[in-house]
């Protein structure tokens, strides 16, 4: 019996191996009790913070994504993990808005980046402002943890497959009755002096280092054309005449800044970060394309993964530190698509990107969180064999089961959206199963998918994570950055008293557990 007892305290104090190796099954459950048992909570300061966002990215979606890169390594693929499943803590997120129960991105990104629940379609506003109502957008605007990090003197950027304009980004820097409107041309009608969101981004918004996305067509004036896409989009173009590249590079220029402007791939490649004080790529004129179309060649796209590498090499030359949002707005589109192959991949180049970021920062000073804004419906659902292709038919289905048309159902599927058949089912052939095209069925006719209710994920890795787990508010997670960084609302209460007294909170248990082991061994002795 005193034997037992020591090797309780050598377990609890050392977190060595308490069985002994099994079944293969064991083995996976033991190695994960371990490296959980591993796990000391970092209260550095986070000099650096990096918020992923993918946008709709549900759990359904991480779970299939990690399914299906599993699969591309040649495993059955349940049993892998994507880079961030790996973080050491995780809790799941609250994402509803002030007004609605199930959110739009740009009141969850205002939640995230600014740490106020808003209302519905509002952006960087607090929530008596009224949807359309420009006039109730003033005196209710709210900063963001941006405008905190410049005022600490770090830097920032923003990283994103989506338009630059578009809700989750504009967050970060813009305030608006409704985030539509994103340029000039999209104002019509609207009175009270309200500016456009490219507009604040040019001319409010001068500190912010790094600017990566798609959204040229709001920058530039519709009596110039695309430099790719020439006159196609004018109508989107700005009416005011302004050329905001122009603007933007003037504005650098005066400042005697060293800026880089980028609208393909090649020319982000050229970039050299150490001769490059602010950056700014517009790779689309519209949102970025999806993964699987991306023309990556030298005049094409780049990829989520390149942008976020040239934005923390540029960024981190700042000893004082910055702060990064990476989002993966693609993600989002493709399910409102009901389109899950292409949602898919676009999530894996999105884990891809945060792979690349864990390579060029230090856990020690850097928090790294991982989430989604809100969820899209997508659905696993059928009873599939772990063999089976994840965008097939099931292939379990007893003759009892198969429905009365006779067309089976795939693994996956969407609540609601395009993929609704009215009443028209037929048969598919794997070909047109595995398309990237294919949209996968839904149960309710709609022209778009609707966003989900449920909650999402957040992964978290580096200063202060250990204080991500349980469920939590969506602007908790603004709440934590600013503790973590001592910024803003937190500049003057995270010091090294209350961190300290996190640390020794964690000796004094594991004391506690040593002295009542000890007290048991001694006894039985």
């Amino acid at each position: 019996m005193a034997f037992s007892y020591l090797m309780l305290v050598l377990c609890l104090v050392y977190h060595a191996h308490c069985v002994k190796p099994g079944t293969a099954w064991d083995d996976m459950a033991q190695m994960e009790l371990n490296e959980a048992l591993r796990i000391v909570p970092n209260t550095n300061m986070a000099r650096n913070i990096i918020l992923f966002l993918g946008d709709g990215m549900s759990i359904s979606t991480v779970t299939a994504s990690r399914i299906l890169q599993g699969r591309q390594k040649g495993a059955l693929g349940e049993e892998n993990y994507l880079a961030f499943e790996k973080f050491p803590n995780t809790a799941l997120v609250k994402t509803y808005c002030s007004d609605r129960t199930t959110p739009d991105s740009a009141a969850t990104a205002t939640a995230l980046l600014c740490g106020v629940k808003t209302n519905y379609h509002t952006l960087g506003v607090k929530d008596t402002t009224v949807l359309g109502d420009c006039s109730s957008q003033f005196g209710n605007e709210v900063d963001s943890i941006l405008d905190w990090f410049n005022t600490d003197g770090r830097s920032t950027g923003i990283v994103t497959t989506s338009r630059i304009t578009h809700a989750t980004p504009g967050a970060g820097y813009a305030h608006s009755a409704d985030r539509d409107w994103e340029g000039d041309s999209e104002m019509e009608g609207v009175t009270g002096g309200c500016k456009d969101i490219a507009h604040q981004l040019v001319q409010e918004n001068q500190h912010i280092k790094v600017l990566f996305g798609g959204g040229r067509y709001y920058f530039l004036p519709n009596t110039t054309s695309d430099p790719k896409y020439g006159a196609k989009n004018t109508d989107k173009q700005r009416r005011d005449g302004r050329d905001l590249i122009e603007e933007w590079q003037t504005d650098k220029r005066a400042r005697g800044l060293r800026s880089k402007y980028a609208w393909n791939r090649q020319q982000l490649q050229d970039i050299n970060p150490d001769d490059t004080d602010v950056a700014l790529g517009l790779f689309n004129d519209g949102h970025m394309s999806f993964e699987l179309d991306r023309d990556n060649s030298t005049t094409g796209e780049p990829s989520i993964a390149e942008m976020t590498e040239k934005a923390i090499k540029i960024l981190r030359r700042n000893s004082n530190g910055f702060f990064l949002l990476v989002e993966g707005g693609r993600i989002d589109s493709a399910h409102h698509d009901n389109n899950a192959k292409r949602a898919l991949y676009d999530a894996l180049a999105f884990e891809k990107a945060i792979r690349e970021a864990l390579e060029l920062v230090d856990s020690s000073d850097t928090l790294v969180l991982v989430t989604a804004d809100h969820s899209q419906p997508l659905i696993i659902a059928g009873y599939a064999s772990r063999q089976n292709s994840l965008f097939g038919y099931v292939d379990t289905v007893k003759t009892k089961h198969i429905p009365k048309d006779g067309v089976l159902w795939t693994t996956l599927l969407y609540g609601i959206g395009p993929g609704y058949d009215w009443g028209k089912r037929t048969n598919k052939t794997t070909q047109q199963l595995e398309s990237k095209d294919y949209i996968q069925g839904s149960a309710f006719p709609r022209k778009s998918s609707t966003h989900d209710g449920q909650d999402v994920a957040v992964y978290a890795r580096g200063p202060m994570s250990h204080l991500f787990n349980g469920v939590h508010e969506q602007h908790y997670i603004n709440y934590v950055m600013t503790y973590a960084a001592c910024v803003g609302r937190h500049k003057n209460n995270c010091g090294s008293e209350s961190r300290i007294t996190s640390t020794g909170l964690l000796t004094r248990s594991y004391a506690v557990l040593v002295y009542f082991a000890l007290v048991l061994f001694m006894y039985n002795t």
